[in-house]
Formats: structure tokens, C-alpha cells, sequence
């Protein structure tokens, strides 16, 4: 995201077509508009044949680090995303963690102690409304899409039960193209990191680790998936197939670890999707 606080509403909430019912997030002001040339590429992108890729929630964190229960919310977005990957919606959030960041975090996305220090909202304040933004979701059946979900749910079911907020314990319905892109091409050599999957599906990835930029390009990767494998069927069956496929693919990794002698073979990665 180009900036990365949050202020007051800019305007009324715009709805996708067929969805009367459904009340969407606000669109706030310091988070910009989509780009004219952006939305009139996704907008002649094929729409998604599943139902559940004409409207899917995204959402992304940027952190102090990669241990879910320790480490901080730094940055995160939550949006909406229309047929053809078109950002109907769109929030942003930057935190003061409250701890220091590390030298090598602020590498990835950029931010440092002092940033977020001087231009940061107080964590608990920022985690207790994404946390509410992502409820807001579920509660209307919109399907969020996270790329390696268990990662950003379990981090901020830590930062919700730090600050005394009741965290989301059961997300669902929710996508992950890193589940799904290894469970229908399984056998692709090479990285599966968001920017290389990505490009794999002809989604364009610009300022990667940025949250905004990386939850869109995950949201338009999934509905990329969709359109490919024809992942038409019910979302919340869907859902339940990731839990199955998260775990295999846990164990056939355990499995290789061990092979190669990077891991024990008492221990176990764990496959639990799509939170820990």
C-alpha cells in the first residue's frame, strides 16, 4: 500500500452485482484508488466460472518476524476484490508493534521502529479492527483468501489474546492459493513463495511484502486457480478440502526433511489450515 495508515470514510460502500444483501467494508480515504489502467486490466481479465471468485475478501500481515505467538502486527490490509481481481474495497493499517523491529523485518517490508513509533496507531486498536474487518467477512459468506493462512489467522489469534480482544478461533470460508496451486500441480519444480506463484498464473506482483499489494496479488492468484482447475463446487466444501490437502502436504514434507536428514524423525510440521 502506497500509505499506510488508516483515517475516516471517504464515501458510501460500493456492493458487487447479485449481492444486494450484503453490507461491505468502508472504503477509507488514505488507502488510494485503484489505478484506472489496473482495474480495466483485471475488469478484461475472464471471470471466474466459481461463484465464490466473483467476491473474495483478502487479507495480509506484515510483521515483526515469523513466530506466530511472539512476534507483532506491523502493517496488514483487508479488502474485497470483484470478478476479474478488480479492488472493490480496500483497508489499511499500520501499528505501532510496541516492541522494536528487527533489522532484518524492516528489510522485507521496509518499516522501521521509529516509522511506526512516530506514525503508528496503538496495536490493540489495530488488531482488534482487522480482526473485526475479517469478521465482517465471514459473517457475510465471503470467502478470504490468505496465502499461507495458517501464518497471518494464528499470528493475529496471538496479537487478539495479547490485548484482550476475542480473537478469530474458526476462520471459514478461507482460500489459500498455496494449498491449492500445490494440491493441482503438485509435482511443479521450483519455489512456491506468493511472487513465484504469482507470476506462474500471469498475476502481476508489484512492491512485494507491501500488505496491500501482496493480499490483492494473492486474491487475483486465487481466482486464477479457480478459473484453471474450474473450482466451482460450494466454498465451504472447498475449505474442507484444504484442511485435508494442508495436512497431507505437511507430512509429505516432514517426510523429505527427514529424508534429507534437515529433520528429526520424532517431530512433525504441522499441517493444522487455517489457523494454528
Amino acid at each position: 500500500m502506497s500509505q499506510r495508515g488508516a483515517a475516516g470514510l471517504s464515501e458510501a460502500p460500493r456492493t458487487v452485482e447479485g449481492m444486494d444483501n450484503w453490507q461491505p467494508l468502508p472504503l477509507w480515504e488514505d488507502d488510494p484508488e485503484p489505478a484506472e489502467a489496473e482495474v480495466s486490466a483485471a475488469a478484461a481479465a475472464p471471470v471466474a466460472t466459481a461463484t465464490w471468485a466473483d467476491a473474495v475478501g483478502v487479507f495480509d500481515l506484515e510483521t515483526t518476524g515469523v513466530d506466530v505467538e511472539r512476534d507483532r502486527v506491523v502493517t496488514a490490509h483487508v479488502g474485497l476484490l470483484g470478478p476479474g481481481g478488480a479492488v472493490l474495497q480496500s483497508r489499511g493499517w499500520l501499528a505501532d508493534p510496541g516492541v522494536e523491529i528487527p533489522e532484518g523485518a524492516t528489510a522485507v517490508h521496509g518499516i522501521t521502529t521509529a516509522h511506526a513509533r512516530e506514525h503508528g496507531r496503538p496495536a490493540a486498536h489495530v488488531v482488534g479492527e482487522v480482526v473485526a474487518a475479517l469478521q465482517e467477512l465471514f459473517d457475510a459468506g465471503i470467502p478470504v483468501v490468505a496465502y499461507n493462512a495458517p501464518y497471518d489467522f494464528s499470528l493475529l489469534k496471538y496479537e487478539a489474546l495479547r490485548h484482550g480482544i476475542p480473537p478469530i478461533t474458526d476462520p471459514s470460508p478461507v482460500i489459500d492459493p498455496l494449498v491449492l496451486d500445490k494440491a493441482h500441480d503438485r509435482f511443479r519444480k521450483g519455489k512456491r513463495t506468493l511472487e513465484v506463484v504469482a507470476a506462474h498464473y500471469a498475476v502481476t506482483l508489484e512492491g512485494a511484502h507491501d500488505a496491500m499489494a501482496d493480499a490483492v496479488a494473492a486474491g487475483r492468484v486465487a481466482q486464477a486457480l479457480a478459473r484453471r482447475y474450474e473450482l466451482n463446487g460450494p466454498v465451504a466444501e472447498l475449505h474442507a478440502q484444504q484442511i485435508g490437502w494442508a495436512r497431507t502436504q505437511a507430512d509429505s514434507l516432514t517426510d523429505y526433511f527427514i529424508r534429507i536428514g534437515r529433520l528429526d524423525p520424532e517431530d512433525r510440521i504441522d499441517g493444522s489450515w487455517p489457523i494454528r
